[in-house]
């Protein structure tokens, strides 16, 4: 989902209903929480009821008026944001820009108005000539693997190069994105991606909108790959908006 509906969705009612009950909380209240934490790496989906990423082969068809309001406050707070070069492309991303109520809060608060765009593509199957560079406010980062043709990215992006072979080393990435002082980073997905941060322990918090359907079929997981053992998680928040649930866990920490 690249934003769509962010005027809509300012205006739909999200309540918070654990663990300090509240009705109709304002942008300022549903964005404190998020600014609670520092250095983080949040990840956000939506899944169905009975666990499936996708509607036709998008999140976007899971998502309501809830879902993308919540989704454009994930990004105001956001350094930068990291989405798969797949779901950049299924789900048509174009150029990222934050609404203008979020631009403004950005500035109000020492952020720049947009946050960068970090697409990953192992095999750097991307176009430095699409909307998504060329009309970028803020110059985009593209994450790719040694090896490849990175010249014609020059004017289009800055480049970070780690892993091997088709497969990017997430901890390099996360760190390289720190070292620029993004300290504040927001994954979109997709399930490759998710499995890939798990993998290398690096997830600090999950944001996961539960969509009140059952779709049955196929569609895949929020979360795709192997785990040496499963990742434990408390719960921080529950938001509810009707029968869609906006939840917020975080890593369990020993003790």
């Amino acid at each position: 989902m690249a934003g769509a509906g962010v005027a809509e969705a300012q205006h739909v009612t999200i309540d918070r209903v654990w663990p300090d009950p509240a009705d109709d909380l304002d942008d300022e209240a549903l964005v404190e929480a998020l600014r609670e934490a520092g250095e983080v790496l949040r990840v956000n989906f939506v899944s169905s009821v009975d666990g499936a990423a996708t509607r036709d082969g998008l999140s976007g068809g899971l998502g309501d008026a809830a879902d993308r309001r919540y989704f454009e406050l994930l990004r105001r707070v956001a350094d930068v944001v990291v989405v798969g070069a797949g779901t950049v492309r299924a789900e048509g991303y174009g150029p990222l820009r934050v609404s203008d109520a979020s631009a403004a809060w950005r500035e109000a608060h020492g952020l720049p108005p947009h946050p960068v765009f970090a697409i990953v593509s192992g095999r750097l199957d991307l176009d430095p000539a699409s909307r998504i560079f060329t009309e970028a406010p803020v110059r985009p980062i593209v994450v790719t693997t040694p090896g490849r043709d990175v010249a014609a990215f020059a004017d289009a992006a800055d480049v970070i190069v780690c892993g091997a072979g088709d497969r990017v080393d997430a901890d390099a990435a996360v760190g390289a994105l720190r070292a620029r002082g993004l300290a504040r980073i927001l994954s979109e997905g997709g399930p490759t991606m998710f499995g890939a941060l798990l993998a290398a322990d690096l997830v600090d918090e999950l944001c996961v909108t539960v969509s009140p359907a059952l779709e049955a079929g196929d569609a895949r997981r929020i979360a795709a790959g192997e785990l040496p053992e499963p990742r434990a998680l408390e719960l921080a928040h529950v938001l509810r908006s009707g029968s869609t649930l906006l939840l917020r866990y975080r890593r369990l920490t020993a003790g």
